[in-house]
């Protein structure tokens, strides 16, 4: 099954399951084109906290890692130092995980040292062209892309940390540079 009936009447993407949390994200969120340096600077720091887990536990620590991120500004990101390293490891309403806290700030200070708009223009660039077709079936939704490969490389090579391939590509789907709702989904 490719797509789930909401207690709304709605068919979604299957994993979005039955879970509010997701229904909400998945309709609001999930494929919507996001913009600026902030806002995809969040996005690719919990896409990093989320390797190797679920995306619904981040969804769930989101606010608590928006507030202990300082609104995941990279000014103030960038500046924290071993004393908050060492309060955010002691938070048990985020992961914590040492290189997961130190790659998102040392991400930031990378961020710092481009131009204002430059990531959002970087990340952008490897949006792929806009498919006339749409996936048919989850089993047509890639996890990694030659398009993601390319901005996890570039990444990578600036220092960027936790951007691997998936990660990235998980990335682009979440900021809509790749729609990914399956045929038959209200959002497609």
């Amino acid at each position: 099954m490719d797509t789930v009936l909401g207690p709304d009447e709605r068919q979604r993407c299957a994993w979005v399951g039955d879970d509010a949390e997701y229904r909400r994200y998945h309709d609001e969120e999930w494929g919507t084109p996001l913009r600026g340096d902030r806002a995809l600077f969040e996005k690719m720091a919990l896409e990093g906290f989320q390797a190797g887990l679920s995306w619904i536990t981040i969804l769930r620590k989101r606010p608590r890692f928006r507030e202990v991120f300082e609104g995941f500004e990279p000014a103030v990101v960038a500046a924290f130092g071993e004393a908050e390293i060492e309060k955010l490891m002691a938070d048990a309403g985020i992961i914590r995980n040492r290189a997961k806290i130190e790659a998102t700030i040392g991400n930031a200070r990378l961020v710092l040292e481009m131009a204002e708009g430059e990531l959002d223009a970087l990340m952008w660039s490897f949006a792929p062209a806009a498919s006339a077709s749409r996936p048919a079936s989850m089993a047509d939704v890639p996890a990694v892309t030659v398009e993601s490969t390319a901005m996890s490389k570039e990444l990578r090579r600036r220092g960027f940390r936790f951007v691997g391939p998936t990660t990235m590509y998980a990335l682009m789907q979440s900021a809509g540079m790749v729609d990914d709702h399956v045929a038959g989904c209200w959002r497609a």
